[in-house]
């Protein structure tokens, strides 16, 4: 009878690689030790992260309003990875499972939790945001009900971009868009071009989307959009729309105010962009007049299994966003990207290479 023989996994390294904020614009590679997960908690190698905006705002002024980095950072939170160890107690994954990292923990105790509005809780551990250490890292653990299965069907770089399709789902679920609505979105940054294609999906008879940048307008067109609009250069007046919702997803004061002018009477509009003004004048008499809907979004909740599941069966274009790759070597390259070359869209961090 013919022997077998079973080659045993590779030992985990005991050290890992990390892209370290020390200060604003200023990135250092260091070694640090392999982290080991708690109970609950598996242990993931990082196989592609997102660059966010906050990142981006975090390397070059060193805080984003209260927040602030005070000792050295690891950045990077829209992430995808492998698991390679599991802690005590854990029955929802095995070693290999591939995952999209939801990456803000709460504290699942206090009174926003209980009532599933997790994304609000005071205490939630967010990864990237001090003094909590990010995702530019060859390996994170995390709780393994924040670590999401993904199919094989999807790439590393569409299982991290789970994290921004979220904001784009919980954006539109604020909104309530449903058949039949015609939808503004301002600002075709990645959450806007995200946006879209939810809106789209869920059944809007047409979508509208505005930025001042036309290779962005460009994506937008290809990924649906129903009309594009340059108000950098452009006579249009956004108030002919008559939208039913705006989903204001570039945080500029001027964008605000237009886009809820342009509502019509009973429409809906959800802030989704941050502004660098914590004080956006909003055009009060208009939403009294209208009887306007405005809320704000902070994340998401709940909604990653359905992010997923839009990815799987590609009522969304993940891939398109992931435009530009680089290392942990390159990582300070990575959040200047998007701001040297309009063409990138989503640089994505490969921990690894």
């Amino acid at each position: 009878m013919a022997s077998s023989t079973h080659n045993p996994p590779s030992p985990l390294p005991t050290t890992m690689r990390t892209a370290v904020l020390g200060e604003p614009r200023a990135i250092t590679v260091e070694e640090r030790p392999v982290p080991s997960p708690a109970a609950g908690e598996v242990l993931i190698e990082v196989l592609a992260v997102g660059v966010c905006g906050s990142d981006i705002h975090y390397y070059e002024h060193g805080r984003i309003g209260d927040l602030v980095v005070r000792s050295p950072l690891v950045l990077g939170h829209e992430a995808s990875g492998r698991v390679v160890a599991l802690g005590d107690g854990v029955r929802s994954l095995a070693v290999g499972d591939r995952v999209a990292l939801e990456p803000g923990v709460p504290c699942g105790a206090c009174r926003e939790c209980r009532s599933g509005r997790y994304n609000l809780c005071p205490d939630v551990r967010f990864f990237a945001t001090p003094p909590i250490d990010g995702t530019f890292a060859e390996f994170v653990t995390l709780p393994a009900d924040f670590a999401h299965r993904v199919p094989d069907s999807l790439s590393d770089v569409e299982a991290a971009l789970i994290e921004p399709l979220s904001v784009g789902l919980w954006s539109n679920q604020k909104a309530d868009v449903g058949p039949g609505d015609t939808v503004l979105v301002t600002g075709a940054g990645p959450i806007g071009l995200l946006a879209l294609q939810v809106a789209k999906a869920r059944g809007a008879a047409s979508v509208v989307v505005t930025d001042v940048v036309d290779t962005r307008l460009d994506v937008a067109s290809e990924l649906g959009a129903d009309d594009v609009v340059n108000v950098r250069t452009s006579e249009a007046n956004l108030a002919d729309l008559a939208p039913s919702v705006l989903i204001e997803c570039s945080g500029v004061p001027s964008s605000v105010a237009a886009g809820l002018r342009a509502l019509r009477p009973a429409g809906r509009a959800v802030l989704v962009g941050m502004s660098a003004d914590p004080d956006v004048s909003i055009p009060v008499a208009t939403l009294q007049n209208r009887e306007l809907t405005l809320t704000g979004t902070f994340r998401y909740a709940n909604v990653y299994p359905a992010a997923i599941g839009m990815a799987r069966q590609r009522t969304v274009n993940l891939a398109r966003l992931g435009t530009h790759e680089f290392g942990l070597d390159d990582v300070e390259a990575a959040l200047t990207a998007s701001a040297a070359d309009p063409s990138v869209i989503k640089p994505i961090v490969r921990p690894g290479r």
